[in-house]
């Protein structure tokens, strides 16, 4: 079923199998306060090889595509991981690298305990910067780029930059992880799409 797509876009087998290491990573139960090289690697191949098969098919250029891929793919499961620290916590998840615990006087692995610890807040803080990071390199390969194959991802981060951003305005302390997750809503992401098509 994959070979007229793999021959077509020329999409290769390292970032199929990637994807796999990274669902391997998270079934192993490997993924609870990992260093941060570790988080790297995971975010490598959960997010980042989906993006260079992604940015194949649309129709970007390798060397290019695989820049923005990681790039952004980081900074998107960056953005997932601080929307979704109260749910994975639930599944005995934590993806906080245990650097930026340790730092900020955190020793327990307990994923429930470390949401329940004030310092938190300037952990989660730490996460927004290097997510930050991550969606300003993305931008700067994207300016390089021809609109059309670019498109996607143009409208990804977009979208994330906004989930991002009202994550921040919600805030972090301890007492926000019981309120609901915080999402972008199908007409948000439609207008979204929009301005970034005419834009």
């Amino acid at each position: 079923a994959l070979l007229t797509p793999i021959e077509r876009f020329d999409l290769h087998q390292e970032d199929f199998l990637a994807v796999i290491d990274g669902m391997v990573m998270d079934a192993s139960g490997r993924m609870c306060a990992p260093g941060l090289l570790e988080l790297e690697l995971y975010c490598r191949r959960v997010a980042g090889a989906v993006g260079k098969l992604s940015a194949s098919i649309f129709g970007v250029r390798r060397p290019e595509g695989r820049s923005l891929a990681l790039s952004l793919g980081q900074a998107l499961q960056y953005t997932n991981i601080l929307r979704d620290l109260a749910e994975d916590a639930d599944d005995g998840r934590l993806y906080i690298p245990r650097e930026l615990l340790d730092s900020h006087g955190i020793a327990s692995r307990d994923p429930h305990v470390v949401l329940r610890h004030p310092a938190i807040m300037q952990v989660a803080a730490k996460m927004v910067t290097m997510a930050e990071m991550r969606f300003r390199a993305a931008r700067r390969v994207l300016k390089a780029l021809p609109r059309g194959p670019a498109l996607p991802a143009r409208i990804m981060l977009a979208t994330y930059q906004r989930l991002l951003s009202r994550l921040v305005a919600r805030g972090f302390e301890p007492a926000v992880w019981a309120q609901p997750v915080v999402r972008i809503s199908a007409a948000e992401r439609l207008a979204i799409a929009g301005r970034e098509c005419f834009r």
